[in-house]
């Protein structure tokens, strides 16, 4: 089965994390600036003696999809990347793929998915 996990971080834990997931073997990967909160409901700032109360906060959310085989994996690189151990380090959602179809070759499911060195090549098991 294919999932698709997407990772809401802190802008600058990007590099970190993008540099964890090519080393386990993750090629492809989406990446785009989002803003949004969590429980926290935002931040506090001050500026110039005036607090005000930034509730939309600038984050980023990486989108991998892969062989169900590698999302541990994949969310214990991700988890080990970002934590900061304070609030707002992210969350990971993770969801079931139906089908993948690559358009210059129209190759689906697992076959859409492969690259050369990646994570399933690494492992040197059989794509999904």
């Amino acid at each position: 089965m294919i999932k698709k996990i997407e990772a809401i971080i802190r802008e600058e834990a990007l590099d970190t994390v993008k540099d964890a997931l090519r080393a386990i073997g993750i090629v492809g990967m989406n990446v785009v600036e989002v803003r949004g909160h969590g429980r926290q409901g935002g931040i506090n700032l001050q500026w110039r003696g005036t607090a005000y109360q930034m509730d939309m906060i600038p984050k980023i959310m990486i989108s991998v999809v892969l062989s169900e085989r590698n999302v541990e994996k994949t969310i214990e690189t991700i988890t080990s990347a970002a934590r900061t151990g304070k609030e707002g380090d992210g969350i990971i959602f993770v969801y079931p793929v139906d089908d993948v179809v690559r358009i210059r070759t129209g190759e689906r499911g697992g076959e859409a998915l492969a690259y050369q060195d990646d994570i399933d090549q690494k492992k040197g098991g059989a794509k999904n």
